[in-house]
């Protein structure tokens, strides 16, 4: 890629299309790291919030941290920003190295988390780390997802423009017109990525590109599932303890709030949980996404990226999208070169505004196995049609079918205790509490591309039960671990650097290592039900142990390929102990399987990548030779 000083690209904002000579070939522009770090300017500004959370009679206060170059400001020259808002800086730390802020004598930040800072100052951003309300230096109290949340971090935003006061830690009004174009890019793994979702759902001018990684975009589907709390996750009171930096009882209004709104005892959707879906307000998105998740993140789950997606996707939003095979991760420790060179050719486009061609390229990357990688012009890809797979009959396994009809029924007993290893294992033993069906072994490459369904006729012996459907691929193969410690990766002792460092802040961190195993199975795709809120998330409806009733339910969004040779597997469950926090417990289910059926998008064959299509980033793996127990997943 041709390089060129940020001097010569500020000349060339807002032209939207660059000579070349005739008959040359494209040439890809780049920022040029011209400025010095080790110099750049280091600041805290105290941004005033439009909300008194915490009750005082003063308006919130967030601290942005900033750091900008010096050059560039003693020239006149104006500088976009990148903004990680985090309530993790001295808490838990960022990142895989847990990294936290440090402090110089003055009280501004000498050593910031991440690459980041490293990275990007030098090419001519400033880069802000601001500390959401409650958290950290800052004042307010934290809301989990809340307007305090989401309003603070948008203030920061709205004082970059010139539309709200911030000032110094002496009191003096600091002003950033004069050094910031006022164009913003938010980014941020987490719960980090969280509040970019939710600053953009408030449709904030200047904001002009997000990048959630693995991020919650409603934070109901984060604690709940179809009516029942998910067990794995912290709930909204014990994130709001984790990361709350003020006085004792300063904030136990809110806390208080917290506790009483998320409705932990009847799993219902409320006014609390709509307050904290940003799925719903995605058409006053303004700025342009680039979504990358682990379709098997067993923390922040699929569902996330999947609905948030398609919200964007039906309101035209500019994006992108990156699925990888891991859990968790943050794709510098996944696909690290890769990562850094897309990233910083995303913000030139949306921040500087080079024409660098990345909006003309493939919407979609997709990690098949271990650092190996497709990339999809659309995703899903464009062909991409629904099939319908019945449920044939009651043997040990039955038969998925993708034609005819089912018929008859089975009876399916509660197992609580039915973990999911014994659930899906096996699938020609007859297990107390599971049944599997089977599609027989696959001619050719299935790949299942978007968010399945499954529809089941059901009686329960009880008012409630849990319902649990798995997706399966059976056939023996080598794949991503993300049921390992690292959740697919291994931290290793070398290092790597990327950016400039300076005395108190490298830019230089620890390499990392596909994890891999062989297994006889991996599960693709899990979804639950809990039967008293069939009808609605907002109530719960008893089950008349007399009705058959007909329900449907989402699994979590995948890209994955089922490859010729394998076999695609139903499993379908009670009790799921666990994903889910089941309201009862021991119930016998009737299926009807004439009506059952499960819906799957399958993209069409010509989406499917040949071996030459495939981009293999140099692999380094670790192959552990077993499927380790799942490590305790943290909101990090």
């Amino acid at each position: 890629m041709r390089r060129i000083p940020l001097l010569c690209v500020l000349a060339l904002l807002g032209t939207t299309v660059l000579a070349t000579p005739a008959n040359a070939a494209p040439v890809a522009l780049l920022s040029d790291p011209i400025y010095d770090y080790a110099t750049a300017i280091r600041e805290t500004v105290y941004v005033e919030s439009p909300l008194d959370n915490d009750g005082d009679g003063i308006r919130d206060k967030i601290v942005a941290d900033i750091i900008r170059p010096r050059e560039a400001a003693a020239a006149g020259v104006k500088v976009p920003v990148i903004m990680d808002a985090s309530p993790y800086y001295q808490c838990c730390g960022r990142g895989n190295e847990s990294e936290k802020k440090v402090y110089a004598g003055d009280g501004t930040v000498s050593r910031f988390p991440l690459y980041y800072d490293n990275y990007f100052v030098p090419r001519g951003y400033a880069f802000i780390a601001a500390d959401l309300s409650g958290t950290s230096r800052s004042t307010g109290c934290e809301d989990v997802g809340g307007a305090a949340e989401v309003q603070g971090a948008k203030a920061v935003i709205d004082w970059l423009n010139g539309r709200v006061t911030g000032r110094n830690a002496a009191g003096a009004v600091v002003s950033a017109t004069g050094w910031s174009t006022g164009k913003v890019g938010m980014i941020g793994k987490s719960w980090d990525g969280t509040v970019a979702n939710g600053v953009a759902a408030t449709g904030v001018q200047g904001l002009a590109t997000i990048v959630p990684i693995g991020s919650i975009s409603s934070w109901y589907d984060y604690n709940r599932a179809n009516g029942m709390v998910n067990p794995k996750v912290s709930s909204v009171p014990s994130l709001h303890s984790l990361v709350n930096s003020r006085p004792s009882g300063t904030c136990s209004a809110v806390a208080g709030a917290l506790s009483s709104g998320h409705a932990a005892s009847t799993g219902n959707y409320n006014s609390f949980w709509a307050a904290r879906n940003f799925v719903t307000a995605a058409a006053s998105v303004r700025a342009s996404v680039f979504v990358v998740h682990g379709q098997n993140d067993l923390n922040v789950q699929g569902v996330h990226f999947g609905q948030w997606w398609d919200a964007l996707a039906a309101n035209n939003v500019p994006r992108k999208i990156w699925l990888s095979q891991e859990g968790h991760v943050d794709p510098f420790d996944f696909r690290r070169a890769t990562w850094v060179s897309t990233l910083h050719r995303w913000f030139d486009y949306w921040l500087l505004g080079i024409d660098n061609g990345i909006m003309g390229e493939p919407m979609a990357d997709v990690e098949r196995a271990a650092d190996v990688w497709q990339t999809s012009t659309l995703w899903p890809p464009s062909g991409t049609a629904t099939a319908n797979y019945v449920l044939q009959g009651t043997g040990d396994p039955g038969t998925l079918a993708s034609s005819g009809a089912g018929s008859g029924s089975l009876s399916l007993t509660d197992a609580p205790s039915l973990s999911e290893a014994n659930a899906v294992s096996s699938p020609t033993t007859a297990r107390t509490g599971r049944k599997v069906y089977q599609t027989p072994v696959l001619t050719s490459d299935l790949r299942i591309s978007g968010t399945p369904t499954i529809t089941v006729r059901v009686r329960s012996s009880k008012a409630t039960t849990t319902l649990t459907a798995k997706l399966v691929t059976y056939g023996t193969a080598t794949r991503v671990n993300y049921r390992s410690s690292g959740e697919g990766i291994s931290t290793l002792t070398t290092q790597s650097c990327w950016g400039a460092s300076s005395s108190t802040d490298d830019a230089c961190y620890k390499d990392t290592a596909k994890v891999v195993s062989s297994a006889a199975y991996q599960v693709l795709s899990r979804g639950w039900m809990d039967g008293q809120h069939r009808d609605s998330l907002t109530a719960t409806t008893p089950m008349n142990t007399s009705t058959y009733y007909t329900i449907t339910w989402k699994l979590r969004p995948i890209d994955q390929v089922i490859p010729a040779g394998q076999r695609l597997g139903l499993v379908l469950t009670l009790t799921d102990p666990e994903f889910v926090t089941a309201h009862s417990t021991g119930a016998t289910v009737t299926v009807d399987l004439a009506g059952s059926v499960l819906k799957l998008p399958i993209a069409p064959a010509g989406a499917l990548a040949a071996p030459s299509a495939l981009r293999t980033d140099s692999p380094t793996v670790i192959y552990d030779g077993t499927v380790s127990p799942l490590a305790g997943t943290r909101f990090q």
